[in-house]
């Protein structure tokens, strides 16, 4: 009932528009008071919340979406996977889908996604007579594809809360991402025959000789943050960096699109996206805390177990409930509120907690296309001029391969640990 409680208090401050992180604060300091635990706690549990080798990775990670979508990657990866697939049905959809599958391992943001990579598809696809609607739609959907397939800001985050590797967490990304990715383009092809959107030429061997070679630089980027790691050289933090140069030469050196100006500029959006994303972290460490200390994990794990002792029941219990937060909730509340009350649970069936993370980033980033919080949907919503209400219905349809994916990594966790279990060796 307290959990409830805090929740509601929380959402109340959401609705009434209150910056995330201030929001998760009061909150925490509310249930402080009412506890009568000294205030002293606050500060204590922010700076550790954030005292970990393993999240200097984020503010890296986003510098690099930073890069990719302001050093002329974007545009390049776009061109890159239009002319493999344009000649398709819903040709440009499967465009979108494809970028945003190769941009998933440079940025691991839904967001930086969404704004980057969107703001050059949905113009495309406006230019060759898709509506906004479903160019919105499929835009938002395949954006939370990117922390899904490493690297991933939220898989960083769980790995730190789960005391799990971030090399593992990654690697069992990548399979359910390309999941995700071919279930949108299967939806995306009967959508498209059905409303007749057009389809272009298909591209000769030179133009696709031609955009793969202007593409193959911004390809090696994935495949240095995915290679370090899973070769053991360096750990992921220092993977992050390394793709963090890389990219810096590719925009000032070889692509020549980046000056000390715009530099300049991604520094500030990096800075305040990273101080966004830690403030929201250290405020909802407080509010775990005092959850966990209440004995809630406990109580909540008995209920379920009461209920079922089924481990896919529970686990669907799980998504069931996760997929409502995300409704309301911000994602990163979620994974810091909520990862350290479930935890126990899937521990207690026996359940891999690094299928367990995959599972639960999945929830959470469909929760950023529902509405009425759906941060993603907001993005595309102005990128396309378009009111929210709007988007929402074909959101909506391209949500159900998504929903698929997630029951079916689910039911078979070992699609997630099949990948890590060869390449890193058994569980940890």
């Amino acid at each position: 009932m307290e959990l409830l409680i805090l929740l509601l208090i929380m959402l109340f401050f959401f609705m009434m528009k209150m910056p995330v992180a201030f929001s998760i604060g009061i909150t925490a300091v509310i249930a402080l008071i009412q506890r009568g635990l000294p205030l002293e706690l606050v500060p204590q549990r922010m700076f550790t919340a954030i005292d970990s080798f393993a999240l200097l990775a984020v503010p890296v990670f986003i510098f690099v979406g930073e890069i990719m979508n302001t050093g002329g990657v974007t545009q390049r990866l776009f061109n890159f996977c239009r002319v493999y697939v344009r000649h398709i049905a819903g040709g440009l959809g499967h465009v979108n889908v494809m970028a945003s599958v190769i941009f998933a391992g440079m940025s691991g943001s839904a967001v930086a996604d969404a704004q980057g990579l969107g703001a050059v598809e949905l113009k495309a696809m406006r230019d060759a007579g898709y509506d906004d609607e479903f160019s919105g739609a499929i835009t938002a959907a395949s954006s939370t594809i990117g922390p899904i397939i490493p690297p991933s800001i939220p898989l960083v985050i769980y790995a730190v809360l789960a005391e799990q590797s971030v090399g593992r967490l990654f690697l069992g990304g990548l399979v359910p991402g390309v999941l995700m990715g071919s279930a949108l383009c299967v939806m995306v092809y009967f959508y498209a025959k059905k409303r007749g959107y057009p389809i272009e030429p298909k591209a000769g061997f030179k133009e696709k000789v031609t955009a793969t070679y202007k593409a193959i630089p911004s390809l090696l980027t994935p495949i240095i943050i995915i290679g370090a790691i899973m070769t053991g050289i360096i750990s992921p933090t220092e993977a992050a960096t390394l793709s963090a140069v890389y990219a810096l030469f590719l925009g000032f050196v070889l692509h020549k699109e980046l000056t000390l100006k715009i530099l300049y500029e991604m520094l500030n959006r990096t800075v305040i996206g990273s101080v966004t994303t830690l403030i929201i972290i250290s405020s909802a460490s407080i509010l775990s805390w005092i959850v966990i200390s209440s004995g809630a994990p406990t109580t909540i794990a008995h209920a379920m177990f009461g209920m079922t002792q089924n481990p896919i029941v529970l686990i669907l219990l799980i998504n069931l409930l996760l997929l409502v937060l995300g409704c309301f909730l911000e994602a990163t509340s979620i994974l810091m509120i909520m990862a350290p009350i479930l935890l126990p649970i899937a521990e207690g069936m026996g359940f891999d907690l690094v299928a367990f993370g995959v599972i639960f980033v999945l929830n959470i980033m469909i929760g950023l296309i529902t509405p009425p919080m759906g941060l993603c949907l907001f993005v595309v919503a102005k990128l396309t001029e378009l009111p929210v209400s709007r988007l929402v219905r074909p959101t909506l349809i391209m949500m159900i391969p998504l929903v698929i994916v997630l029951l079916l990594i689910s039911i078979f966790p070992q699609i997630i640990t099949f990948l890590p279990n060869l390449l890193m060796g058994g569980g940890a």
